[in-house]
């Protein structure tokens, strides 16, 4: 597989209204903003010029893309609120010249319509699918059963293998001892998470949860998942073969 040249960057323009603010401020509003797929798991959003209402102030750095070429970096200001080298433009492409890349996390909100989004875009060609089921479903670790259940929620979620989102109830929770770590999904929400203790030995992070999921996912509010990855999960009795995924 060869890297990706400049201008073989994916990009397509949706209609969702976008709205970006920082510090209270609307820093963009636009009904054609271009997804832009920097990498292949998620896009990010590139906004039109033409639909800032922030002031960009060139900073004097660069950054170099394989597959966008040389971006030049600008800080967003807005009514006395300055966000330092939060946008990039691509002014050598043909394909995002007109256009301008905030950085997420240096904005305060941003909404589709009227919708609040967290963590980055949404793809349009990702999709989440949680099916109940009467599966039999048991998770192993080093010999040691750390879950047994035949009322699984099993979620289906594109390029990702399927995740068995059990109830508390059939898992070793004295097993169980929580985590630091908290992650957000933009699919499915904010996660807590547990490390599993087996034969003195701490494994980190085996185990998530979504309390309060979004509403398209809210068949697994309050259910446990284990990582496929670094588990054994035995299905109807049969060992499922460890995915290799980025979590592997």
């Amino acid at each position: 597989m060869t890297d990706a040249q400049p201008d073989e960057v994916r990009v397509e323009t949706i209609q969702k209204r976008v709205r970006v603010y920082l510090g209270g401020h609307l820093v963009a509003d636009t009904v054609r903003p271009a997804l832009v797929w920097e990498n292949p798991y998620y896009p990010a959003y590139y906004i039109p010029v033409a639909d800032l209402h922030a002031k960009l102030e060139l900073d004097g750095s660069t950054r170099t893309s394989a597959s966008r070429g040389e971006g030049s970096a600008y800080d967003v200001v807005v009514d006395g609120n300055t966000a330092r080298g939060a946008a990039l433009r691509y002014p050598e492409s043909p394909k995002l010249s007109e256009l301008v890349r905030l950085d997420w996390d240096a904005m305060d909100e941003w909404f589709e319509e009227d919708e609040p989004i967290y963590v980055h875009p949404r793809s349009p060609y990702s999709r989440v699918d949680i099916l109940a089921s009467s599966r039999h479903v048991r998770v192993e670790l080093d010999g040691v059963t750390l879950a047994d259940s035949r009322s699984p929620r099993i979620l289906f979620e594109t390029g990702l293998p399927a995740r068995f989102y059990l109830p508390l109830t059939d898992i070793r929770m004295d097993l169980l001892r929580p985590s630091e770590t908290h992650t957000s999904c933009p699919y499915k929400g904010n996660a807590d998470y547990w490390s599993v203790r087996v034969s003195e030995t701490e494994h980190p992070d085996l185990v998530w949860i979504y309390r309060t999921p979004t509403p398209e996912s809210q068949k697994v509010a309050g259910l446990a998942c284990f990582y496929n990855e670094k588990v054994d999960i035995y299905i109807d009795g049969e060992l499922a073969p460890r995915p290799r995924t980025p979590f592997s």
